[in-house]
């Protein structure tokens, strides 16, 4: 795998140098005291830089109309699946490196252990192999090299993604209508969580339906930025020209705990009708990418040619 990052602007390098510093200060200290015999032996294998800045096209335009502006997209690579728990051991380090002074461009951090990433190597699943091929080590333990990538047939592919649109996409158009419904009685914390389980599942929909990978998670900027990866047409659905707009998606990001648990949590309807009109357009756009992708993946069949 490759490992220089000399193709990014200087502060770019500054940033994703602090950005590790924080990753191995905060592994450090969540294992720290730890009194179990694996606890003691976990480790940090690898740090990969992958998507738009490990592949060049990246986009920082955060004062233009659109503002939009790539995240670092980070793979860990842990020696062990139990530190793959993102509350237990991320999330410290996600809120640091979002709070850092030093660092303004957004990350997004997955983890996953060796034997993980080298089983979907092997299986051949797209969004590894393309890590394994564009991403960039930022830090590695041991120069051990991850897995060869298997073959996954193009037939096999296009029968996976199939099976993923057909069986999930009713789920989030189910969320989004119970959404609509919620928010007409003015039940307006649940109708927050409905949309935000449509938002996220919209979201893994087309990351399975384009890698036949989505990443456990609940974090729906941390899907939007991975989608967004594999489909830019998306990031015109949530317009960032506007403060109030930042701010309601954040209000959804947080809905999936804070609207169901937490007493403090509260949206208008004006906020909640945007979110709601916005989910409409992401779902269509969902919808029409996975159609486009499946139609252009379709393996040819011995009944197609004459």
């Amino acid at each position: 795998m490759k490992t220089s990052i000399n193709h990014l602007p200087p502060v770019k390098q500054h940033q994703l140098g602090r950005v590790v510093q924080i990753i191995l200060e905060e592994f450090e200290d969540a294992v720290k005291g730890a009194t179990s015999s694996v606890k003691k032996r976990g480790r940090i294998l690898k740090i990969i830089l992958f998507g738009s800045y490990a592949r060049g096209t990246f986009v920082d335009e955060p004062n233009t109309g659109k503002g939009y502006r790539s995240d670092f997209d980070i793979l860990v690579v842990v020696n062990n699946r139990q530190f793959t728990d993102f509350s237990a051991y991320w999330s410290k380090a996600t809120e640091r490196v979002m709070r850092d002074p030093q660092i303004s461009t957004p990350v997004s951090i997955i983890a996953h252990s060796l034997r993980e990433v080298n089983t979907e190597l092997r299986r051949g699943r797209y969004f590894f192999v393309d890590i394994r091929r564009d991403g960039i080590v930022l830090y590695e333990l041991d120069d051990e090299p991850l897995a060869e990538p298997g073959n996954v047939s193009p037939e096999e592919a296009w029968r996976l993604a199939s099976e993923y649109y057909v069986d999930r996409l009713p789920g989030v158009l189910s969320f989004l209508d119970t959404a609509k419904y919620l928010a007409q009685k003015r039940q307006l914390r649940h109708a927050s969580f409905e949309l935000h389980q449509s938002v996220e599942q919209a979201y893994s929909l087309i990351l399975l339906v384009k890698t036949n990978y989505s990443p456990a998670s609940h974090n729906v900027k941390f899907l939007r930025a991975l989608a967004e990866g594999q489909a830019a047409d998306l990031r015109d659905v949530w317009p960032e020209n506007e403060q109030r707009y930042l701010s309601w998606f954040n209000i959804l990001n947080a809905a999936y705990v804070k609207a169901r648990y937490s007493p403090h949590f509260e949206i208008t309807e004006e906020a909640l009708r945007w979110l709601i009109e916005r989910g409409d357009l992401l779902i269509e756009a969902v919808r029409s990418e996975c159609e486009r992708h499946l139609i252009a993946s379709r393996p040819v069949q011995k009944t197609d040619i004459v």
